[in-house]
């Protein structure tokens, strides 16, 4: 199996070489890696271009962009735009973060997950944080869920999901839709990624309305957007965020903002939701 990867990256000079490093370092190296550097003011493009040199799987394309960071959007705009330069010879499709070190042999066992089951859409490990001089899970979604900053896809699921969506729940929707069309997500426990900056360090507050918003654009009605909002802000340990999770949705709401699916899959999103909820509390 062929896999491709693509990079959004903005000025991550601290760490686009040990992402690149852990990639050229794969027991199964990639086919191609495209790095876009989104609207980048240090040494990320410079960095890439050495790395190109050595490995000609390796290509850098730029991308201007306003220079607000906004989650979701912004990087699958980026992602879009590296994915645009790519052939359809590959077998899984990869989105990567620039600020990982992942183990060497992450791939290899990535794609002997998709070997043994046709069924299997996504794949992936856990991301971990440094924490005193100690590298522990970070704990902010389910262990059924791969992490925004490595997704591997099987072709065909990400072609029947219709790409990633650039929006923030991107990273949920994915999930949501390839269980909707029938595809597994397989999450991987021996795979430990490190994610060198930790998710949402640079968000403001404007990005913690979109999280509401983004619970409205994936379908999930008022319920389910509480439980989420609660539960999310339980996990962050800032139990304020809660107030702005349902601000974010209702103004969503408000606005008429489109959802991210049809109503048939909204449908099956709150009875999905509602279901995974139910196990969790008996």
């Amino acid at each position: 199996m062929d896999y491709y990867i693509v990079i959004p990256a903005h000025n991550e000079e601290a760490f686009i070489a040990l992402t690149l490093d852990s990639l050229i370092s794969q027991t199964v190296l990639p086919k191609k890696v495209v790095v876009v550097n989104d609207n980048s003011t240090d040494k990320t493009a410079e960095i890439v271009t050495a790395f190109a040199k050595e490995n000609p799987f390796i290509t850098l394309v730029n991308k201007t962009s306003e220079a607000i960071h906004l989650p979701g959007s912004k990087v699958i705009q980026a992602f879009h735009k590296g994915f645009e330069t790519l052939d359809e010879n590959y077998d899984v499709i990869v989105k990567l973060d620039a600020d990982l070190i992942l183990p060497n042999n992450y791939f290899e066992t990535v794609l002997n997950i998709f070997k043994k089951d046709d069924t299997i859409g996504m794949a992936g490990g856990f991301a971990y944080i440094e924490k005193n001089g100690q590298w522990i899970l970070e704990n902010l979604t389910d262990k059924d869920h791969i992490r925004g900053a490595f997704k591997a896809y099987r072709k065909a699921c990400f072609q029947q999901i219709g790409n990633l969506k650039p929006a923030m729940g991107w990273d949920t929707v994915d999930e949501l839709l390839s269980k909707f069309y029938d595809w597994k997500v397989v999450t991987d426990s021996s795979l430990i990624v490190k994610h060198l900056k930790p998710t949402g360090a640079n968000y403001n507050k404007t990005a913690r309305y979109k999280q509401g918003e983004a619970f409205y654009t994936l379908g999930y009605g008022f319920l389910i957007t509480s439980i989420a909002s609660a539960k999310l802000a339980m996990m962050k340990r800032k139990p304020f965020l809660f107030l702005d999770y349902i601000k974010g949705f209702i103004k969503a709401k408000s606005a008429k903002t489109p959802l991210l699916v049809t109503p048939e899959q909204a449908k099956f999103i709150r009875k999905y939701r509602l279901q995974k909820m139910k196990e969790k509390l008996f």
